[in-house]
């Protein structure tokens, strides 16, 4: 007897399959024909499910004067089942993050701000005292589950006069800590990409890769700059980043067009970005990517599998037996959609990710589309 029983699911590969939980986990896949279960839901092959969709760029700790939103209304209410914060708190407040995470029915992790103050202000890396490896380290360490990686931000606003030395430090710590994730946000120089890029590479995610500023991934000229395509291939990751100034159709066409896909599809969400837009929601960035040429199963994979393998969320990302059961029910809807860049140009798409229900650890949440839906009515 299972706890959960969903039948004739409808897989991204457009296969059909029914799927069992068992204490939170995934137990069986196929078709589970006299398979019995405390609860079951059939979906009749007209629903989507794939593993829970995985958000590697948020900033949701509630309690950030600056970027802050509430893990659930970035997470299960928009069928996204795992949010990652990227840099909202450092050593001095990620204690008080983890507590609240513990009461989310999202899941929720968090990528360690190099300085110790998170984003109490804007150049959280101005002040060298600020960062204080030992204080991080620690902090890593009192939370092995809940920090999955580091975030340092590398713009000139941010660094001010230290230039490359906040980088520095955290690859030093990336290093003192099992080579974790390193998460990298790129924007205005100094210092500039060409710099930043020579010192990533394996483990290391560069957010915001398709930014319109100067300090871009493509030359003057629309060509991949070379410090970059040999981060890339020492296996540094792309990362969409959106946020509020942080994605260029133009950019993302040219390298699209080049075969410069990113690796994962994040959205840089807060409450005022959510609310106002232009990200509105990880579905509602996904969905752009139709409009940029990727298919069906290359988005999914970007919010699933790819960035559970660069965060090394080992039970996460998987439509496998054995992994957890965080799965995400969606349909796709044919309507005429405006996305809009964070320069203001806009594209007009012809469908959309529609979710309906995110599952974690084998607990539905609707969403206020999936209240309305006839198979969790009938």
């Amino acid at each position: 007897m299972y706890d959960f029983l969903i039948k004739n699911a409808r897989l991204v590969s457009g296969e059909c399959a029914d799927i069992a939980i068992q204490n939170g986990k995934i137990a069986a896949i196929g078709e589970l024909a006299d398979a019995q279960a405390t609860k079951t839901l059939t979906l009749n092959n007209d629903v989507f499910v794939s593993a829970g969709w995985i958000d590697g760029h948020t900033h949701c700790y509630p309690n950030s004067p600056i970027y802050n939103d509430e893990p659930d209304a970035i997470g299960v209410t928009g069928g996204v089942t795992t949010v990652i914060d990227a840099g909202s708190t450092g050593a001095d407040d990620v204690d008080d993050f983890a507590e609240i995470a513990k009461n989310c029915k999202t899941e929720v992790r968090a990528l360690l701000n190099i300085s110790r103050i998170g984003l109490l202000r804007q150049n959280e890396l101005a002040d060298k005292n600020d960062i204080d490896l030992t204080l991080a380290k620690n902090a890593v360490e009192r939370h092995p589950d809940f920090v999955v990686g580091l975030k340092a931000r590398m713009s000139g606003s941010v660094v001010g006069e230290n230039g490359l030395t906040p980088l520095k430090s955290a690859k030093a710590l990336q290093c003192e800590c099992g080579c974790l994730p390193l998460m990298v946000h790129v924007g205005n120089a100094p210092p500039t990409l060409d710099d930043i890029a020579e010192l990533l590479g394996e483990g290391d995610i560069l957010t915001h890769c398709f930014n319109g500023k100067p300090n871009r991934i493509l030359t003057p000229e629309g060509k991949l700059r070379d410090a970059v395509k040999a981060a890339m291939e020492r296996g540094m990751l792309l990362d969409i980043g959106h946020g509020s100034a942080s994605f260029s159709f133009d950019v993302a066409e040219m390298s699209i067009a080049q075969g410069i896909l990113p690796d994962t599809i994040s959205s840089d969400i807060y409450c005022k970005n959510r609310i106002n837009g232009p990200v509105y929601g990880l579905a509602h960035l996904m969905s752009m990517f139709f409009t940029l040429g990727l298919s069906h199963e290359q988005i999914i994979e970007r919010v699933t599998t790819k960035v559970a393998r660069a965060l090394r969320l080992e039970t996460k990302g998987q439509l496998v037996v054995g992994c957890d059961a965080d799965l995400t029910l969606y349909n796709i809807e044919h309507a005429q959609v405006t996305f809009t860049d964070t320069e203001g140009d806009t594209r007009t798409g012809e469908q959309r990710f529609a979710p309906l229900a995110a599952i974690v650890g084998g607990e539905m949440t609707l969403t206020e589309k999936g209240q309305t839906h006839h198979v969790f009515n009938s």
